[in-house]
């Protein structure tokens, strides 16, 4: 591995469409609220896992934690300057109803599940598949546009497949031991100079995804904290966040801390392992990389990594784009409403295509 050399912005899209040509691994990005770009690019096409954390290169993890966590391996490292451009205005998108039945009786069945006690909250997804002409490039660079403040990603593996998006959520920082994650839930659509209007539901949904990341990191960290909840806008949407921060135990491995976040209650409920369970029998397809978690391992030093949750993403395949809409589902959930806004979340991506 050699530390990145500098490229001009095109000489890496250069690199990533000979690297389509000869089908080979590689995975372009930038961190959010930076210019700079960064790509990973194996020289065979090679499939390679992440055993222990340890090594180093660019992960691409499944949801299902038991799965084997892919690993691009950092044969070549380039760096260069993206300078985003004002996104062009939001475009009227005409949403399909197909689906629908089928969404709502699978909230109602997680409602029943939680009312029967099993569960105390858990996130149910679905898939759109729409045509799509625009090529893995140009929809990278739109979605860096649109999102500067997200982690903005194009990945490609001839024996994985084409994955991009512009997700807001951090799985986890750490640099010199030192710790930093986020809890993120709840959803409301933005509204220009409103503020949101945060529901019961929303708040405890929240609030209850913090206690249970303080819960699973408390055993882990010398210091934990965990700030209180704000609105934080990503595109066309609010969230609630809290920024969790954390001071790492001297001897504490980096692969604990990841298997004790991955994956979040954002992205499967609570308690983690019912959740899991009752997503991967009732769901009404494999989400694969959706809600897995990805971004650079070791590459800057060793024990320092950048990983995020895969959210809003979407698989590329032959004129297909795979675009994925959830939400998080707890007793006060109204069915009709958790449709609206799977709809609502439809539109950040079906925006870009």
């Amino acid at each position: 591995m050699r530390y990145p050399e500098t490229k001009n912005l095109q000489e890496i899209l250069d690199r990533v469409e000979a690297s389509f040509e000869e089908a080979r691994p590689f995975a372009l990005y930038r961190k959010p609220n930076q210019n700079e770009i960064f790509g990973v690019f194996q020289a065979d096409a090679k499939l390679h896992y992440s055993m222990d954390f340890t090594e180093k290169g660019f992960v691409f993890a499944p949801f299902d934690a038991k799965s084997d966590v892919v690993l691009i391996h950092p044969d070549e490292l380039y760096k260069g300057e993206f300078n985003a451009t004002a996104p062009r205005s939001e475009q009227t998108i005409s949403l399909d109803e197909s689906g629908k039945n089928e969404h709502i009786d699978l909230i109602k069945k997680g409602i029943k599940e939680i009312e029967k006690g099993r569960l105390q909250k858990v996130v149910l997804s679905r898939k759109i598949q729409v045509p799509n002409a625009k090529s893995p490039i140009k929809i990278f660079k739109t979605l860096l546009n649109t999102y500067p403040n997200a982690f903005g990603y194009l990945f490609h593996h001839p024996k994985v497949g084409t994955w991009c998006g512009a997700t807001p959520e951090t799985l986890v920082k750490v640099t010199n031991k030192k710790l930093v994650t986020m809890s993120l839930a709840a959803t409301l659509p933005y509204i220009e100079n409103e503020k949101p209007n945060w529901g019961n539901k929303e708040i405890e949904e929240q609030q209850m995804v913090s206690e249970y990341i303080g819960d699973k990191l408390a055993h882990t960290m010398e210091r934990l904290e965990i700030d209180e909840a704000e609105s934080v806008r990503a595109g066309n949407l609010w969230h609630l966040r809290s920024e969790v921060r954390g001071d790492m135990l001297p001897d504490l491995k980096i692969e604990q801390v990841i298997r004790a976040l991955h994956p979040t209650p954002a992205v499967c409920g609570i308690p983690t392992t019912e959740a899991h369970e009752f997503i991967q029998a009732n769901e009404n397809y494999s989400r694969t990389f959706y809600t897995g978690f990805l971004g650079e391992l070791n590459l800057q030093a060793q024990g320092e990594l950048s990983l995020f949750v895969n959210l809003r993403c979407m698989e590329l395949d032959d004129g297909t784009a795979s675009i994925f809409v959830g939400g998080g589902i707890t007793e006060a959930s109204d069915p009709e409403s958790e449709w609206i806004e799977t709809q609502n979340k439809s539109r950040t991506m079906l925006g870009i295509l």
